[in-house]
């Protein structure tokens, strides 16, 4: 590689790093602006009545991402990583987000798949921005469930914009932005459910079954983070399929969680 080939490869090169780096000051300031909002939002709450609505919404919409997105596996154009001849969707070598491509791995159109994925996901993300600005009304006893809830608060709505992040930048279009948004709503997630948990023990009238719920689901998070940061590279065949079924077991967990919490939290205010 001559002299000046070099000089125009680095320069590329560090075109990308500076669009990344400027990418992750934009999402860092939209994330502290939504803040404020989500924190004046948290202090006008509805009624009962209104709340008891919402948590059964909420649970519907997270039963409807997991039809929603086994509906699509089975619509999906085909092609993994690994092959992209295969047919249809394969549960431990196509990650959730293949779903959501324009076109599929097999270079085939995916118009079906891709419109079940995004309204699975943003349901999701609607769902738990819902969620994190009704739920911190339970735990007003003391100072600390204030403060501790309603930073929780902050983190889950953060995380719920995220995830919805994901079902408008389809991977395949716009991966950069796909990426981004899936590691913000995995570093979010789990900040939203550690800052429940001490609150949701500690509250002496909330029942304690839906603490340990939300603490064995923040030890999953905790766990799939530094699996996306640490564990083995899908380039690999075996690495694939950690990370596939790792993503599965997660997103899947992610929703029955919110699921029981809503239900839960139906039931208590009756």
């Amino acid at each position: 590689m001559g002299y000046y080939q070099a000089i125009i490869l680095k320069s590329r090169l560090n075109d990308g790093d500076k669009r990344v780096c400027n990418m992750q000051r934009l999402i860092c300031l939209t994330l502290l602006s939504l803040a404020g909002i989500v924190a004046s939002m948290s202090t006008n709450l509805p009624s009962i009545d209104k709340n008891r609505r919402l948590y059964l919404i909420i649970a519907i919409g997270c039963a409807l991402f997991v039809s929603f997105t086994l509906i699509a596996m089975l619509t999906y154009a085909g092609g993994t990583y690994d092959d992209q001849a295969a047919k249809g969707y394969s549960f431990t070598h196509n990650f959730l987000s293949n779903l959501g491509m324009i076109t599929a791995i097999s270079g085939k159109s995916n118009w079906i798949s891709a419109i079940l994925f995004f309204l699975s996901l943003s349901a999701a993300g609607l769902c738990l921005v819902i969620f994190f600005i009704i739920f911190p009304r339970f735990f007003r006893e003391t100072l600390l469930q204030k403060v501790l809830s309603l930073t929780g608060s902050v983190f889950g709505v953060l995380a719920g914009i995220s995830f919805a992040g994901i079902a408008f930048s389809p991977a395949d279009i716009a991966r950069p932005l796909h990426v981004q948004f899936v590691m913000w709503a995995f570093r979010l997630f789990p900040l939203a459910v550690l800052c429940y948990v001490p609150v949701m023990f500690l509250s002496k009238t909330y029942p304690k079954v839906y603490a340990w719920v939300f603490a064995v689901f923040c030890l999953m998070l905790i766990g799939y983070y530094l699996l996306m940061t640490n564990g083995p590279s899908f380039t690999s065949p075996e690495g694939l399929v950690i990370q596939v079924v790792g993503q599965k077991v997660i997103s899947y967990a992610s929703i029955i969680s919110i699921f029981i919490q809503s239900v839960g939290a139906y039931r208590f205010l009756k």
